[in-house]
């Protein structure tokens, strides 16, 4: 990841996905006085380093920010020195414009069955997910609500609209916690678990957000992928900005 982030134009790009998020090669290439070889020569280093991921939409092949790497070096080192001051100008950053559609992706060394079981216990949820579990009974149709013992409301609830255990879960959320938020209405939120021999890629897909959406709907996620990476391969909890909110 430090050897991707160290060539200037490879930032550059990732600060272009970061004003406008889902770009095709074509629209990226406008911007760089360079070939659109050399355009993809630095998107598959970004790539390959976890720092973009790319989706077919169609006949386009988007492609799209992932901070989730970024987040675990910050957890590991910059939270124990720094966390105040990294909170706040995270918070800073996120005040920014956000696009309609936000992936994120990890590995996580665990089984799909382990993996889809941390996804859908309450109970294991609320250890990563700001000591928020979520409960359905995760067939489609069905209602799920996420909350905590001591929120004193719902935290948000939703529709489950398609299970593939332990492959693929979709269901819609709408935020609770608070005025700004329940304003936004419903997106849409996909897991996408593949098997990578002893590991797991994880793939969180959030969509349907408005433009300019409110960013605490999900300027979360790295957070919560963070932590259930660390819970399921060592067991311990994280202690980021916010994880420990409702407990």
């Amino acid at each position: 990841m430090f050897k991707a982030l160290a060539d200037p134009t490879r930032r550059s790009l990732l600060d272009e996905l970061f004003l406008e998020d889902g770009q095709t090669l074509g629209a990226l290439e406008e911007r760089f006085s360079m070939t659109r070889f050399g355009v993809m020569k630095h998107l598959k280093q970004l790539e390959d380093a976890g720092l973009v991921v790319s989706k077919r939409r169609g006949r386009e092949k988007l492609h799209f920010l992932n901070p989730v790497p970024i987040r675990l070096v910050h957890d590991r080192w910059v939270s124990k020195y720094a966390e105040p001051w990294a909170a706040g100008l995270s918070g800073l950053k996120h005040s920014l414009e956000s696009p309609m559609e936000k992936v994120f992706e990890i590995y996580i060394r665990t089984t799909p069955e382990r993996l889809w079981e941390a996804i859908t216990d309450p109970e294991i949820r609320s250890k990563y997910n700001f000591g928020a579990g979520v409960t359905s009974d995760w067939t489609v149709g069905s209602r799920l609500e996420m909350g905590a013992p001591n929120a004193g409301a719902l935290l948000g609830d939703g529709e489950v609209l398609e299970v593939d255990p332990p492959r693929r879960l979709v269901h819609t959320m709408v935020a609770l916690w608070s005025d700004e938020v329940k304003s936004e209405g419903a997106s849409r939120v996909t897991w996408d678990i593949e098997a990578v021999q002893d590991s797991c890629r994880l793939t969180v897909t959030h969509d349907q957000l408005r433009k300019g959406a409110n960013d605490q709907i999900f300027g979360g996620w790295p957070m919560i992928l963070s932590g259930l990476k660390t819970w399921l391969e060592t067991g311990e909890l994280l202690t980021t900005p916010g994880s420990l909110m409702y407990t």
